[in-house]
């Protein structure tokens, strides 16, 4: 097998066992529950999990999706998240075959983490976002694309553009609009992608959150203007596109 196909191959194993990591994460979390505390165990009946039941993807086709102690249907979450993780590493290894690779899939899989734990409890904790960021700064160290100056205007910028409109909007409405950790997100993505690619992820995470709205409003789902969306979920899924983009179009 050659370099080029064998990065992606091990890239997409390695997001599905990331994934299964990350679901966990997403599931336990924001329940108070420490993920890494103990043996894996059923989140239903508590019985710890055998090696058979702990093989990303595979186990919950086999087990059809439920507990083999208990029966009960085993949250959903985990196999969209290892299905998502395993191939946020799978691209990021064909469109940048070696170590970059590796980067940009830690840069998906972080992303991934935060946008799920957005979705299902609006929240952005400031430890992935600090993780995300710091990762980034090393992958710029390393000599990854962007250089590291454009990664540090583009953090600068994340942050400052949305925390400025946060500060508009509450001055204008006279009450919050926009959770605290959305410009540590934009900041934090900046820090990967530079400051060049920041209004890109912006209007694709805009156009993202329209689209949303008019699907809910076409399926008769009641939407205003003062509805809560996680746009800390639309961010990360517009900033992975734009560093594949980034990646593909470089000269």
């Amino acid at each position: 097998m050659s370099a080029a196909m064998a990065w992606p191959l091990v890239l997409t194993i390695l997001g599905a066992i990331f994934g299964s990591f990350i679901g966990a994460l997403v599931v336990r979390w924001p329940a108070g529950r420490s993920v890494m505390d103990g043996r894996s165990a059923c989140d239903a009946c508590g019985r710890t999990l055998g090696p058979a039941e702990l093989v990303p993807l595979v186990s919950y086709v086999v087990q059809r999706g439920r507990c083999r102690g208990c029966g009960v249907a085993i949250d959903r979450r985990h196999w969209w998240i290892e299905l998502l993780a395993a191939a946020i590493g799978g691209a990021a290894g064909l469109v940048a075959p070696g170590w970059e690779g590796v980067g940009g899939a830690v840069f998906g899989w972080l992303l991934l983490a935060l946008a799920a734990l957005d979705l299902t409890a609006f929240w952005l904790p400031d430890r992935l976002t600090g993780l995300l960021a710091a990762a980034g700064l090393i992958a710029g160290a390393a000599g990854f694309a962007p250089p590291l100056t454009d990664r540090l205007i583009g953090g600068g910028f994340g942050f400052g553009m949305l925390a400025l409109v946060a500060w508009g909007y509450e001055r204008t409405r006279g009450r919050a609009g926009m959770g605290g950790g959305d410009p540590k997100l934009l900041g934090a993505i900046g820090l990967w992608l530079g400051w060049r690619m920041i209004p890109a992820v912006l209007v694709i995470a805009s156009l993202i959150g329209l689209g949303v709205a008019a699907f809910a409003h076409w399926t008769g789902r009641r939407i205003s203007r003062d509805t809560a969306l996680p746009f800390g979920t639309l961010l990360a899924v517009a900033a992975y596109p734009a560093w594949i983009a980034m990646i593909v179009l470089a000269p």
